[in-house]
């Protein structure tokens, strides 16, 4: 593609395709384990330990991939602001696969001893170093081949990959609790890990037939790549770091509450309650998928900022009756919680939540700015689930839990509010006394000036 061009729409029909398959392969694989966590791997990696501390050892493991998400964030980030987005793209998922895979081959502790859990938080970083490089390549090959003033509706195509990837992944688990108990922890929760290998071959065959963003062609044409962007992003803009950390922590902090900590405690009222639980997790993320395009759309009309903090208040309200309702076992209760916290809530922030990270950072960089913001975030966000156990035990009242995250959740509103101004058709960069200027027309070489 010539350096200026612009993409043709059938080929930004294959990229949102593309973007959006590979993002829901992806995200199935690393909620795959999410939903494993609460459900089976305390029993089968960490026996002996009481209930609490088998949870806890549980949830450490899927803590383990966000942590290494950041890592793989910088890593694919680097050189996707260096060689381009597609080619990391392909990388995230090949690594995402085999690991995916090599999970449902682990032996259990009954097996292999004290190994097995080794081994599952070893393929769990890799996990999170592949979808740490993942979610910034997706969204930048989909925003960056979009026409100016629709960011925010291209951005949440790989947005609904990860709500058909969570719906997906329940539904599988929905499915398999239908087996005996016996059936299920021997070798039915190792089905869906091997079977996501023939969902990688689909989804890098996809892939490879897209082109590099327009953007991104221009971009190197008319600058030096930055020699190590990530330092670029935090001398040059380190307020808009924050406000993305922030933002992103809110992000990720919906999820890890509603779709981990609250099912791991329900799940505690028994079978049927669980079936109810993932049955209706599943239908509101089914229903994100609508949503996610509908509030991208949105956050393109009327700003990023009301539609994003709208999600933040929704989400602190669905979540203070959470814990009883969820218990309870009634389906009416239960979609009351997941609607308002999954399709709603968390469909809105996320909905506006890429393009809002892309407005705040040129071209150049801005692959490894996003590992910065939003895989810190939400690599913080993952500990949820521990703080959640650790503050409430056995017990049955989350108020504390409930004032903790209306806490974070106010932060992240507080940053989303006090973000620069920039609109969705706006490539912007920020020069250290903080005037903006189109990048397009910076100075020859200003991108890399950290040389």
């Amino acid at each position: 593609m010539k350096p200026g061009a612009t993409s043709d729409p059938r080929s930004v029909r294959r990229v949102l395709i593309a973007s959006t398959i590979g993002t829901a392969i992806e995200w199935y694989d690393f909620y795959l384990y999410a939903t494993a966590s609460a459900l089976v791997f305390g029993p089968l990696f960490f026996p002996g330990s009481s209930t609490a501390g088998g949870v806890l050892a549980s949830f450490a493991t899927y803590a383990a991939g966000f942590v290494a998400r950041p890592l793989g964030g910088l890593l694919f980030g680097h050189f996707g602001d260096r060689v381009g987005r597609k080619s990391m793209m392909v990388w995230t998922l090949l690594v995402m696969g085999i690991a995916t895979f090599g999970v449902g081959l682990l032996p259990t502790y009954d097996t292999a001893g004290v190994l097995a859990p080794v081994l599952l938080v070893t393929l769990r970083v890799a996990q999170g170093i592949g979808i740490g490089g993942e979610w910034g390549s997706a969204v930048l090959l989909s925003t960056e081949h979009g026409p100016p003033g629709r960011r925010g509706f291209f951005s949440s195509w790989p947005a609904m990959g990860f709500a058909l990837a969570l719906f997906a992944s329940n539904l599988t688990f929905v499915l398999l609790s239908q087996l005996p108990e016996e059936d299920f922890l021997t070798w039915g929760w190792r089905l869906p890990f091997l079977a996501s290998i023939v969902l990688v071959g689909i989804g890098i065959w996809v892939r490879l037939g897209i082109e590099e963003t327009p953007e991104f062609v221009r971009g190197r044409a008319e600058n030096r790549p930055a020699r190590v962007p990530v330092i670029m992003v935090l001398r040059r803009w380190p307020r808009r770091v924050v406000i993305g950390i922030l933002a992103s922590l809110g992000t990720g902090s919906v999820i890890a509450m509603f779709t981990v900590f609250l099912v791991a405690h329900a799940a505690k009222s028994g079978p049927e309650v669980r079936s109810t639980v993932l049955t209706w997790l599943m239908i509101a993320a089914l229903g994100e998928c609508v949503t996610l395009p509908l509030f991208g759309a949105l956050s393109d009309r009327f700003g990023r900022r009301p539609v994003m903090i709208f999600g933040y208040v929704v989400s602190v309200g669905a979540l203070i009756p959470a814990g009883a309702w969820l218990s309870s076992g009634d389906p009416t209760l239960v979609a009351l919680v997941f609607i308002p916290a999954l399709t709603l809530a968390h469909g809105a922030i996320y909905g506006g939540l890429a393009a809002f990270l892309v407005d705040l950072f040129p071209t150049m960089v801005r692959f490894s700015a996003i590992a910065v913001t939003y895989q810190v975030g939400v690599t913080i966000s993952s500990f949820w689930p521990l703080v959640a156990v650790a503050i409430v035990g056995d017990a049955s009242a989350l108020l504390p839990v409930v004032a903790l995250f209306a806490v974070v959740q106010l932060a992240a509103a507080i940053a989303v509010a006090c973000a620069p101004d920039s609109r969705a058709d706006a490539d912007l960069a920020a020069d250290p006394a903080g005037e903006r200027r189109p990048v397009g027309r910076a100075v020859q070489g200003e991108v890399g000036d950290d040389r």
